[in-house]
């Protein structure tokens, strides 16, 4: 295929996996293709093209970390897990990343991150209200964008350059993501100004699992523990991502846009999904990767709390989003 005709055979052809239902009829279908890989990096669930390439969005981000710790980023776990996040923009979370940068005598305005409003709904109205305007320390990247900065200053690179894609950290990232998740086959921009790698969601998945069933004491062990440690620096206040890591002993599980969401046990199974159209509510990723790790028999009070999503009508439920069988009867 041509620049000009990509190939969307992945995302046409991805199964129906998610019903959306309002008293007995089927309002929204989503296609999704979804892998669960065993420690060997097995597939033990399989839906769709998972072998094609994805963008992973900030699903990768625990992957950049990981390349940053193997090139000298050391931070303590709640600040490591906010260089894994797309945070929530909580006033601990705008701290932790000048905290993060002044480890190295750097300060906000170091950051090249797109400016924002807090992804969090109540510190958005907040800064709405107040008419503060948008920054690149309340985007939810700024916490990665620190982490990049840090690297760069351990490794004597320059800073005001570190999003290009031949400076040596994105370098680095770029070796390290083929390396642990597959083969790189596409580099573009992500929405925070980062390059961006399509990779096999297959690999993904695998990768998940890897970090999350590493010795502590290794890299790859560092930074899942930051994330169990601090779910909340990784996603915020009501975000399911942190709510996943809190109710599932062991979870790292990373959120990335365009309805991707990854996860990794800690017996090394790893997860990856991807919801062809996009999903812009995020229901849709949710209610898969819940289902997924009910499929592999994770089963806690907590989990089945966020599987159940119910759709209202006039405040009560009508209906819920509804994730068709992933395992054969």
């Amino acid at each position: 295929m041509s620049a000009q005709t990509p190939d969307t055979t992945s995302l046409d052809e991805a199964p129906v996996l998610v019903h959306v239902t309002r008293g007995g009829f089927v309002e929204s279908a989503h296609r999704a293709t979804l892998v669960a890989t065993d420690g060997e990096g097995g597939p033990p669930l399989r839906h769709g093209r998972v072998d094609d390439p994805v963008l992973p969005r900030s699903s990768l981000k625990p992957i950049q970390a990981l390349a940053m710790v193997r090139h000298g980023l050391d931070l303590p776990p709640h600040l490591l897990a906010l260089v894994c996040s797309s945070h929530s923009g909580e006033q601990e979370h705008r701290d932790a990343v000048g905290e993060i940068l002044a480890t190295v005598g750097l300060d906000l305005d170091a950051l090249r991150n797109t400016p924002a409003l807090p992804l969090g709904e109540l510190e958005h109205a907040r800064w709405l209200a107040a008419g503060t305007e948008p920054a690149p320390v309340a985007q939810d990247c700024s916490g990665k964008h620190a982490g990049m900065l840090v690297t760069c200053r351990v490794n004597d690179w320059p800073t005001e350059s570190y999003l290009d894609p031949a400076h040596p950290l994105q370098q680095a990232i770029a070796a390290t993501t083929a390396e642990v998740v597959g083969p790189v086959t596409h580099t573009t921009v992500d929405g925070c100004g980062a390059p961006l790698f399509a990779v096999p969601l297959a690999g993904l998945a695998a990768s998940f699992g890897l970090l999350a069933g590493a010795d502590p004491a290794t890299d790859e062990g560092r930074v899942s523990e930051a994330m169990r440690t601090a779910p909340h620096m990784v996603g915020g206040t009501g975000r399911d991502v942190t709510d996943f890591m809190r109710v599932v002993p062991g979870l790292i599980a990373k959120d990335g846009a365009e309805s991707v969401y990854a996860a990794g046990l800690a017996d090394g199974r790893g997860i990856a999904v991807k919801v062809a159209d996009g999903a812009p509510v995020a229901r849709a990723r949710r209610a898969l990767l819940a289902a997924a790790l009910l499929a592999l028999g994770v089963d806690t009070a907590g989990l089945r709390d966020l599987a159940h999503q119910p759709v209202l009508g006039h405040g009560r439920p009508v209906g819920a989003v509804e994730v068709l069988p992933l395992v054969d009867a």
